[in-house]
């Protein structure tokens, strides 16, 4: 019995990709850019843990709605074949009940955050349920996921300030370019078999203009990142570090030029390193 649980455990685990914590990263460093510049360097620890457990329950559950959506069509794609709901060692209930669980301990975090922060708490929770049905219904399903995974930054401003400005939207807005650049790089990678299976994704629409679109995205988020810059006042870290971020983005390109499937999940994941970079230069624009 307690061989099972523990089997059953281990598979929960990689429903929710814990074993991939890329996800948790991407999802946490927007959140975090805004939570240090609604706070000027000084966030609430209290705010930090909050966002911090709640990214990492969200983004679970998110992961868990994804596989249940595509629980009929993982198993016919190489790199997903092997998730444990496509193999059916979990149930599709338990999938289900998961999801709602993780929801529900991420709901509870919030609710020790202001009424606005609650309210866009629900906003948020639909476009994470929604995001994973998109890839059925439009060709740009990337514009779904930068939403989803941006939308801790007017949640962040609302739990530190009680309010959001016009600077925060604008941050909003820049952080969804972000995920439209990594997750079209993504796709890139499973293109033949989602053409094949009958998914949708940018990189198939976009098809031999997927670099070209990507650059421009790129180009257009470093000049965004500029104006964010110029309206929370940040110092000269923070403009350094848009250089270090131009170069990552100058790597991707030399990463995705040929369309290698393994080199575009390389470029994927080193935007780990552009969210990480971007978070350091905030926090050293109110250190030095």
């Amino acid at each position: 019995m307690l061989a099972q649980t523990h089997h059953k455990i281990i598979q929960y685990a990689y429903l929710m990709r814990l074993h991939r914590p890329i996800g948790i990263f991407l999802l946490l460093w927007p959140t975090m850019w805004a939570l240090w510049i609604a706070s000027r360097g000084v966030p609430c620890l209290n705010l930090v843990f909050v966002f911090v457990m709640g990214v990492i329950m969200m983004r679970s559950a998110g992961c868990v709605v994804n596989d249940f959506a595509d629980r009929h069509i993982d198993g016919y794609v190489a790199r997903t074949r092997m998730r444990p709901l496509a193999t059916g060692r979990v149930t599709t209930t338990e999938a289900i009940l998961l999801a709602i669980t993780l929801t529900l301990m991420a709901f509870l975090l919030v609710l020790t955050c202001n009424m606005l922060t609650i309210m866009l708490s629900l906003v948020g929770g639909v476009l994470a349920v929604v995001y994973p049905f998109l890839k059925r219904l439009t060709n740009l399903p990337q514009i779904g996921l930068g939403l989803a995974f941006s939308w801790g930054v007017p949640m962040a401003f609302a739990a530190q300030m009680g309010y959001i400005d016009g600077a925060a939207w604008f941050l909003f807005i820049t952080a969804v370019i972000w995920p439209l650049i990594y997750d079209t790089m993504y796709a890139m990678a499973d293109r033949e078999d989602d053409i094949r299976i009958g998914v949708k994704s940018s990189a198939i629409f976009l098809n031999s203009m997927d670099t070209v679109v990507i650059g421009l995205l790129q180009s257009l988020f470093i000049v965004m990142l500029v104006i964010v810059g110029l309206m929370h006042r940040l110092d000269f870290p923070f403009y350094f570090s848009t250089i270090i971020v131009a170069l990552f983005f100058t790597y991707q390109q030399w990463l995705i030029k040929d369309r290698d499937p393994s080199n575009c999940i390389r470029a994927f994941l080193n935007n780990n390193w552009v969210g990480i970079t971007i978070f350091l230069g905030i926090v050293l624009s109110y250190k030095l």
